[in-house]
Parts: C-alpha cells; sequence; structure tokens
C-alpha cells in the first residue's frame, strides 16, 4: 500500500474513508457425511500484487491505483491558514 492521497474516481467526493479489502486462505477438514468441522488452521493472507480499494461513500472498489491516479488529477491544494 502507497502513502499517497487517494480520491474516489467514481463519486468524486471522497478523500477519507476507505477500506482495504484483502484475501485470505483457511484450511479445514471436513467429515464427509456429517459436513462437521475436525480440523480449522488459521487464516493466512494472500498475496496482492496491489490492493483493492473501497471507497466508503459510494462503496465503488477498485484498485488502489485507480484511487491514487485520481487524486494525482485532482490534486487538494493545502489553503494557508489565517490567525486571527
Amino acid at each position: 500500500m502507497e502513502n499517497k492521497p487517494y480520491y474516489c474516481p467514481n463519486c468524486r467526493s471522497n478523500r477519507v474513508k476507505f477500506n482495504i479489502i484483502s484475501s485470505t486462505c483457511q484450511r479445514m477438514i471436513k467429515d464427509a457425511i456429517t459436513g462437521e468441522v475436525l480440523a480449522l488452521e488459521e487464516p493466512e493472507a494472500l498475496p496482492q500484487e496491489e490492493a483493492t480499494i473501497q471507497c466508503l461513500v459510494c462503496q465503488f472498489m477498485g484498485n488502489e491505483m485507480r484511487f491514487i491516479k485520481q487524486a494525482e488529477r485532482e490534486p487538494r491544494i493545502p489553503q494557508p491558514q489565517l490567525l486571527s
């Protein structure tokens, strides 16, 4: 996962609320007759080339680079704070 700003390419309003979607693999052994789980191992993360990101405003999901590229196309410019 890159340390760069995101911007949702779908709703174009969200820059801060996202989910990172990942996949896991969990091995198990079941009884062939009853279907009872006899053994269950700890889940392990499956390697991914690129993270899948979900916008928490519109629920759009896409690869991380789509969110990064959208933020680069429409960067947020910091506004100077006025002191009173």
